[in-house]
């Protein structure tokens, strides 16, 4: 009986792909960073869903049912306290994953997640993630990375915004946000600015708008040392 031959996959065939089923064009660069035979587990998985600024993925306490791939936009990251006032301790774009205590074994949110600039995702059951996980060394991998991206960034930015003066912490956060909305300009308004860099001053809305930075002369002058 002859044998069958098996073709190998080709240079293309392995390629990860840079969409999904649906056409939806992929950013984020977690998905973009695996291979193909991962890809091809996960993708069917995921819902591409948009996030309008404001939108609350989850809440503090709240259990994680689902997580999200940033795509597009910027999702912050708040810690919450018992008298209500919240205080930024990450930024995720589109190189980053909101719902890393799945990755860890938790099943609830210590943290508020919320869209900062309007944008997409690509959701994923918080059941599935963890069946799937089982059978992705390289997700895995890419993800525990992101959680000790996240940490280290969480670090820095409780030195930052207890050691340094507004304007230095004000000139970080901008810079942080247009690297990963991959943008020169940051829609946002003074409240949000203000809540993200924990100076209550700034915390006054006065309409929304754009801040545009030059990436040949960006405030580098004025930011803190941890960015």
């Amino acid at each position: 009986m002859a044998k069958k031959y098996i073709r190998p996959p080709t240079r293309s065939s392995a390629r990860a792909s840079s969409s999904d089923g649906d056409g939806n064009h992929i950013h984020n660069e977690i998905l973009l960073g695996l291979p193909r035979s991962e890809q091809e587990k996960l993708l069917p998985k995921l819902e591409f869903v948009r996030l309008r600024t404001h939108h609350v993925l989850h809440e503090p306490g709240d259990t994680l049912k689902s997580a999200y791939f940033c795509n597009t936009g910027l999702i912050s990251i708040l810690s919450v306290f018992p008298d209500g006032k919240s205080v930024e301790v990450g930024l995720v774009g589109k190189e980053g994953f909101v719902g890393l205590p799945l990755v860890a074994g938790f099943r609830t949110s210590p943290t508020r997640a919320v869209a900062q600039i309007e944008g997409t995702a690509f959701r994923v059951d918080g059941e599935t993630l963890i069946l799937i996980l089982r059978q992705s060394p390289s997700l895995e991998r890419l993800l525990q990375k992101a959680s000790q991206i996240m940490a280290m960034q969480v670090t820095q930015i409780a030195a930052c915004n207890r050691l340094h003066e507004v304007d230095e912490r004000l000139a970080r956060w901008l810079l942080m946000s247009a690297d990963r909305v991959g943008s020169n300009s940051v829609p946002l308004t003074q409240r949000i600015s203000g809540s993200n860099v924990g100076n209550s001053a700034l915390q006054r809305d006065r309409g929304g708008g754009n801040i545009t930075e030059s990436r040949n002369h960006r405030p580098h002058s004025r930011r803190c040392r941890d960015y």
